[in-house]
């Protein structure tokens, strides 16, 4: 495996960074790359430009309209996207989309995919539960079939944009075995009659996440993906998905980008031995990212030779999230006394301080605070840390 991009790669690169210069829109990325928040049509806007030029579907088989590209390009794009300001692709895209092409049925692919092109169809994930999170075999939430339809009954949480979404791809419980062996996949119209949705606002002041109550929603029978009782094998495929998407070099590498930002005017004059020290961990968190983009080429290689990623995706989820941590406690401790400030609004695109407001404070400043706050979650969705450094054990030290 090489650790260096061949020719055709740099040009590949090249070829990323000259559509993201043509077709980025200012606005966007200004919003972007000044950590102010992004609404539902910023990320839809983005999404069709991509897809106006064959980009929306990285992971996507060119069978289904994607791009065909191999990891390595994947990660390339994904990289160059990040750096150049670009918002994120919406990850439950890359979630739903491979499991319907492996798993739907012709009609659910006729129906659901040609709209996911387009993000006609916004959709969210229906995993976690308040008693079950990392321990997601426990969920509870029920589905009792009744003729064409099953009745479902529960309550999911943590579920990212649901107030956003048209769909949700769901995990119930359909029988009553092992809990592995009695857990089905549906997909679910969020505007059924039963179903709710209650915002959870994170300690950043933003509201994100949301808590997702189903009383006797009625889902068709052919909303169930695959066979009845097989839905851990699904989630377990869209898991290693998730988890390989979380290894973040691009996202590490814009964080590594505004750190740099944030601690230049503390070096450009006479810095100060704690100035000293913050420019070393940042160096050392340059180091460990490089370290860890050899780990993710080294599992992209695999990747493409057809092996599964296994408790790679674990390792690779485990770092990334670390390493995103200490980044963003590094942008904060740059903030100095400012970061002991934090104003929800000071992310909004037409905000200003107004007279009165006390000393002037860089809005940026305001975002770094924001991202510690918010970046806490890393280590815990997805499967916490923990859980992760569990499979490994399992899977690669046979404990």
């Amino acid at each position: 495996m090489e650790l260096f991009e061949s020719a055709p790669e740099a040009g590949f690169r090249a070829e990323i960074q000259a559509f993201l210069a043509a077709h980025l829109p200012a606005s966007l990325r200004r919003k972007v790359l000044h950590f102010q928040r992004l609404e539902k049509a910023d990320f839809v806007l983005w999404h069709n430009i991509l897809a106006d030029h064959g980009y929306a579907g990285p992971i996507w088989p060119k069978d289904y309209g994607g791009t065909g590209w191999n990891a390595i390009q994947r990660k390339i794009f994904d990289e160059e996207c990040f750096l150049g300001g670009a918002p994120r692709l919406i990850p439950h895209v890359n979630m739903i989309c491979p499991v319907l092409q492996r798993y739907g049925s012709a009609a659910q692919k006729a129906r659901f995919l040609p709209r996911v092109w387009r993000l006609q169809d916004w959709w969210c994930q229906g995993y976690s539960e308040p008693g079950a999170g990392s321990d997601l075999a426990s969920l509870k939430t029920r589905a009792e079939r009744r003729g064409d339809v099953y009745v479902v009954n529960g309550q999911k949480t943590w579920t990212t944009w649901a107030h956003w979404a048209d769909w949700m791809f769901c995990l119930v419980r359909t029988g009553s075995g092992k809990p592995q062996a009695s857990i089905s996949f549906l997909l679910i119209d969020m505007k059924s009659p039963g179903l709710s949705v209650r915002p959870i606002i994170s300690t950043d002041g933003v509201h994100d996440l949301n808590e997702v109550f189903l009383d006797d929603v009625q889902v068709p029978v052919e909303n169930l993906v695959g066979e009845e009782n097989a839905g851990w094998t699904i989630a377990k495929f869209l898991l290693a998905h998730e988890r390989t998407d979380l290894a973040g070099i691009g996202l590490c590498k814009r964080f590594l980008s505004f750190a740099r930002r944030a601690m230049g005017p503390l070096l450009a004059h006479a810095p100060t031995p704690a100035d000293l020290r913050l420019r070393d961990r940042l160096v050392q968190l340059e180091l460990d990212v490089m370290a860890h983009e050899w780990t993710v080429l080294r599992v992209l290689s695999a990747d493409d030779s057809g092996e599964a990623a296994g408790a790679a995706a674990s390792i690779l989820k485990i770092r990334s999230t670390e390493l995103q941590q200490s980044i963003t406690a590094l942008m904060l401790d740059c903030a100095g006394p400012q970061g002991l400030r934090h104003l929800r609004e000071a992310r909004e695109q037409d905000w200003d301080q107004g007279p009165g407001a006390g000393l002037p404070v860089d809005p940026l400043h305001h975002a770094l605070v924001a991202h510690y706050l918010d970046w806490r979650k890393v280590t815990v969705f997805g499967g916490t840390t923990e859980v992760q450094k569990n499979i490994v054990g399992k899977t690669v030290l046979g404990l």
